[in-house]
């Protein structure tokens, strides 16, 4: 347990507060050739996609580019359609609101590009259930850089022995710890309930 209390709790999106709606991955299989390696080609928009998440290039032309070094003759607006497929947990949801009624700060912080910041941001009204939402394309540093974090106490105006960070990447936990906030992995595969259990060993108010 802390000495200090938790004030403040730092969600990451993908894989805590949101999931896949379908299997992305078998469906980029399916924007190359049968004789083709899958794995091979989703590593390739994966690394792709890291300069954007950091706020430098734009994310639509550099999966163009790997659709044109794989000769798929996917377009580039189909190719982007599985950044859109992923839904939040409505109990997830109903958690963050129950820690902001509370009087806990709750905010978002994520690795995302622009492109589907746009998606998360403008489209789904994400800011609506946090006090501030924090993006790694805007801030220009992406986790697990401690960088990341550092830059979100500063905006939150508050020290890392009062923040919790919630993740289900153990090197994104890992570099929060580093940069002195408290942090915990989780995952929403394992259940609502875990991240209750969890939110409770740090003294934070929830109800089922």
């Amino acid at each position: 347990m802390p000495t200090t209390a938790i004030d403040t709790v730092l969600f990451d999106a993908d894989g805590v507060i949101q999931r896949p709606t379908i299997d992305w991955r078998s469906t980029l299989a399916t924007f190359i050739r049968p004789d083709q390696s899958a794995e091979e080609f989703i590593a390739d928009l994966m690394t792709s996609e890291q300069p954007s998440l950091r706020g430098q290039g734009d994310f639509r032309e550099a999966v163009a580019e790997v659709l044109a070094r794989w000769e798929s003759a996917t377009s580039v607006d189909d190719a982007m359609q599985p950044w859109h497929w992923f839904e939040a947990d409505p109990v997830v949801v109903e958690v963050i609101q129950q820690l902001r009624t509370a009087g806990i700060g709750c905010h978002l912080a994520t690795n995302q590009q622009a492109y589907r910041r746009a998606i998360m941001q403008d489209e789904r009204h994400y800011g609506d259930w946090f006090d501030q939402t924090f993006y790694s394309c805007d801030l220009g540093l992406a986790k697990p850089d401690p960088a990341y974090f550092h830059a979100i106490l500063a905006k939150v105006g508050k020290q890392g022995s009062s923040v919790l960070f919630i993740d289900d990447n153990e090197g994104n936990v890992k570099g929060a710890l580093s940069a002195g906030l408290h942090a915990e992995h989780y995952d929403l595969a394992n259940g609502t309930d875990a991240l209750r259990k969890l939110l409770s060993r740090y003294g934070l108010p929830t109800s089922a």
